[in-house]
């Protein structure tokens, strides 16, 4: 028996004017003559984010949802070189202490997924400060809400710079130059088009990193059956505070196959959990899906028709 908990990503398809992500463009900031005015308005849209955040949580709690993705665009603007220095943190306290508040009274799994642009890989020094910055903030929001930052941010290898074998030696290069703090927020996807599982296992088993396998990238761009590396998968968990973590998305058309849809497709995913059932206590499963909270709701309607799904409570079942 294995236990099944969801989770969807940073935003509700059913609260009003609660989004996590509103911003600030350089140039809105840049055509405030008060520089102090500026950042004021600044930290006011990364409170209000902070507080929709909040708001987020209790709608988890109130449906079950027990694994929450934060949106990586909370603070705006908060690396842009010409705000260098800028204490974001001091400001916020207030609304980082009430998530942190609500989530020692609400206990769930939280975690980000860093932007594209944030390259373990890279062979540009910039990229990889910058790279090492935008850790930090997430390293820093984490640790205001009071959470343990082991394993809470979930990175992609990176690019192939027309030599995949070299990228992967880079990213284990890269790596050394890596502070330890982050170092231990860092887990590995495979992706869709470059690295495919098997790639992100030969580092995460180098380097000791947990791999969130996505199955819809897998199922996308893959060397092997799946099967025959996912004990090895569970493995890099071993060192973990947290539960197994995969991804579950489904395409968005034969055409498009590697765009996500909007809903999850029930039968691709039972296909997944009957692969994995009995040989792993838990996994915690991410849906990227267009509809967010809504694809969460229709995927426990399409699964309660299921007989072998025992449901636990709205967002979390066993799989016999």
């Amino acid at each position: 028996m294995t236990l099944i908990k969801l989770g969807y990503v940073a935003m509700s398809m059913n609260l009003q004017n609660a989004s996590p992500s509103q911003t600030m463009t350089y140039k809105q900031f840049s055509g405030i003559k008060d520089r102090e005015a500026a950042i004021g308005r600044l930290e006011r849209i990364a409170r209000s984010n902070l507080e929709n955040c909040l708001r987020l949580l209790k709608h988890n709690v109130f449906n079950d949802i027990q694994f929450f993705r934060f949106s990586s665009k909370l603070i705006p603007l908060a690396n842009h070189p010409e705000l260098k220095g800028w204490d974001f943190i001091t400001p916020l306290k207030p609304a980082l202490d009430d998530i942190k508040a609500y989530l020692n009274e609400h206990p769930m799994r939280v975690d980000f997924h860093p932007d594209h642009f944030v390259l373990l890989n890279t062979k540009d020094v910039d990229v990889l400060k910058n790279t090492f910055k935008t850790l930090k903030m997430h390293e820093a929001l984490l640790k205001g809400m009071g959470i343990d930052p082991t394993h809470r941010c979930v990175l992609h290898v990176g690019g192939a710079y027309d030599d995949k074998e070299k990228a992967l030696e880079q990213f284990i290069h890269n790596w050394a130059l890596t502070p330890v703090s982050l170092q231990r927020m860092i887990m590995l996807e495979n992706d869709d088009t470059v690295f495919s599982a098997a790639d992100a296992l030969y580092l995460c088993e180098k380097l000791g990193i947990p791999l969130v396998f996505d199955y819809h990238h897998h199922l996308a761009y893959n060397e092997r059956d799946w099967k025959l590396d996912w004990d090895r998968i569970v493995q890099t968990w071993s060192q973990s505070p947290l539960s197994v973590k995969m991804h579950i998305s489904s395409p968005r058309s034969p055409e498009e196959f590697k765009a996500h849809g909007d809903t999850i497709d029930s039968k691709m995913f039972l296909d997944f959990l009957h692969g994995i059932k009995e040989t792993v206590d838990q996994v915690d499963c991410m849906i990227e899906a267009k509809w967010k909270d809504d694809a969460l709701f229709q995927l426990v309607e399409d699964l309660k028709e299921v007989t072998e799904v025992k449901w636990i409570d709205k967002a979390s079942f066993t799989i016999e």
